[in-house]
């Protein structure tokens, strides 16, 4: 909607209707003119509405944001419909003018004095859905969740004590694979110096071969137990 002075963007006011909440809706105030604007809103409802600023001054060129604020509501009007609408005046004003100096006596229609008016309705509108982002996207994975997948969906369950006693085992089992990995090697470059040096280091590849006897023991009776954790948790994650 235009006027000979000022350009009024959008040419409606639309609220996103929500029963008791308070919505807000702006409009922008155009001047194309080289002229200091004034302009004034008026409203039907006035104690249903607050209008910030509700007076003021468009520099030349230049434009001012308006903002309107509807009270909480108790009840929906029938239909969506609404009857309120808005008045928005402007003439043009002495160079130099400063908000604070509009009063009324500038709207008075006086002789040679040419006020300038645009309506606008008021549209109620259905709020907008929120965007569909999970917490997963926005934060990660928790630290306590896991992936699970059933039919081609993903699931992140939250993980309990015994899966975690899992988690922690697998890890063992992983550090005594590489620490044995280790043995090995030393145990076989210490035969390959005690072969050198005719008989020297023996004892010492004596020592690391019992440490690895040892060691592979232990290291059967932690897969065992790894082991029977895992069945445990299958036969209790199949429904019966």
């Amino acid at each position: 909607m235009h006027t000979e002075l000022l350009r009024i963007q959008p040419g409606e006011l639309k609220f996103p209707f929500e029963l008791k909440k308070q919505v807000s809706a702006s409009i922008q105030l155009v001047n194309s003119s080289e002229y200091y604007v004034a302009f004034k809103v008026k409203t039907t409802s006035p104690k249903k509405y607050c209008v910030r600023p509700n007076t003021g001054i468009v520099l030349p060129y230049g434009s001012a944001d308006v903002t309107v604020t509807m009270q909480a509501q108790r009840e929906a009007p029938p239909d969506m419909q609404c009857k309120d609408k808005f008045l928005v005046q402007s003439v043009i004003a002495p160079p130099g003018t400063l908000a604070k100096d509009v009063t009324q006596d500038l709207f008075n229609k006086e002789p040679g004095r040419d006020i300038h008016e645009a309506k606008l309705k008021v549209l109620y509108v259905p709020p907008q859905p929120p965007s569909p982002i999970t917490e997963s996207n926005e934060e990660g994975l928790s630290p306590k969740t896991f992936p699970v997948v059933d039919n081609g969906r993903h699931h992140f369950l939250p993980q309990d004590p015994a899966r975690s006693a899992l988690t922690a085992l697998t890890e063992e089992r992983n550090s005594a694979i590489q620490h044995s990995l280790r043995l090995q090697e030393e145990l076989a470059n210490t035969k390959i110096v005690g072969a050198k040096s005719g008989g020297v280091g023996t004892a010492e590849a004596m020592k690391a071969q019992k440490l690895q006897t040892g060691f592979s023991f232990l290291f059967v009776i932690l897969v065992g137990f790894l082991g029977m954790l895992v069945g445990y948790l299958i036969g209790v994650s199949i429904p019966t």
